[in-house]
C-alpha cells in the first residue's frame, strides 16, 4: 500500500503543528499550510529533521489562488489525498482588533475550511480511507452554550458562532458522503497551552493535537458525522 499523504492547515505552529509532527510519526507524509512558503518551509524543515516526511506548502486559507495551485500540486504530485485537518483558525474579539471581527472570524474559521473542503474532495474521495477532520471547538457548541458553566464564560460571538457553523457543515458533508468511504468528523482539542488558549491552558499541544490525529486516522468502521474530543462524542 502506497503511504498516506494529509494536509494540515495552519500548520507552522501550535497544535497544527503538532497534529502534523503526530501524523508523520506514523509514517504519513505530511503536507503543512502555512501564510508564507517560508513559514511553511521552516516548519516542515523541523519535521524532516526528525526523520518524518514533512512539506512545506503556501496555503493562506483565504486566498482562493493558493486554494487552487495547491490542488493542482496534490494531484499532480500524489494523484489523491488521505487527510485533511482543517485546523487554521483565529479568535478574535471586538476590542483591541484592527478589523470586522465577526466577518474575518467566519471568513478563517467558516468560510475558508468549506472552500478547501470542496476544492479538495476530488482528491479525497480517490483515497481508499479518506479521512476529513474539522478542528472545531466546545465553545462552538449550542448544547454546552445552554448547559457548560465555562463554555458559558468563554464563548464569544465571533468565534462561537463561526465554529457552531463550522460543525454544521461538518454533518452536512458526512450526511452527504456517508455512502463512500470518507469519514468527516470535528474536534475540539481541549484547552491548551498556545497563543490562542494562553499559558495557563490545561493541555500540553501534545495532548491538544491528540483529538485530531485519532479522527484522521480512524479505521474503516469508524464513525463519521461526529464532534469529539479524545474518546468522548460531545453535542452539537
Amino acid at each position: 500500500m502506497s503511504i498516506k499523504v494529509a494536509l494540515v492547515t495552519g500548520a507552522n505552529k501550535g497544535i497544527g503543528f503538532e497534529v502534523a509532527r503526530q501524523l508523520g510519526q506514523q509514517g504519513i507524509t505530511v503536507l503543512l499550510g502555512a501564510r508564507t512558503k517560508a513559514a511553511a518551509d521552516e516548519s516542515a524543515s523541523k519535521l524532516h529533521n526528525e526523520g518524518i516526511q514533512a512539506i512545506g506548502v503556501q496555503l493562506e486559507v483565504t486566498n482562493a489562488a493558493h486554494i487552487a495551485e495547491l490542488a493542482s500540486f496534490i494531484n499532480e504530485e500524489y494523484g489523491r489525498l488521505d487527510i485533511l485537518v482543517n485546523n487554521a483558525g483565529i479568535l478574535v474579539g471586538a476590542h483591541g482588533y484592527d478589523g470586522g471581527f465577526l466577518r474575518d472570524s467566519f471568513e478563517v474559521n467558516t468560510f475558508a475550511p468549506f472552500f478547501i473542503t470542496e476544492a479538495l474532495l476530488p482528491l479525497l474521495l480517490k483515497s481508499d480511507a479518506g479521512r476529513i477532520v474539522n478542528q472545531s471547538s466546545a465553545l462552538g457548541s449550542i448544547g454546552f452554550m445552554e448547559t457548560n458553566e465555562q463554555v458559558q464564560k468563554l464563548a464569544t460571538p465571533a468565534y462561537s458562532a463561526s465554529k457552531a457553523a463550522l460543525n454544521m457543515l461538518t454533518v452536512y458533508w458526512a450526511q452527504k458522503w456517508k455512502d463512500t468511504h470518507l469519514k468527516i468528523n470535528a474536534a475540539h482539542p481541549g484547552l491548551v497551552r498556545t497563543q490562542m488558549g494562553g499559558e495557563n491552558a490545561e493541555l500540553s499541544v501534545e495532548e491538544g493535537a491528540k483529538t485530531a490525529v485519532r479522527l484522521a486516522t480512524l479505521p474503516n468502521d469508524g464513525p463519521t458525522g461526529g464532534f469529539f474530543y479524545m474518546d468522548n462524542q460531545l453535542p452539537w
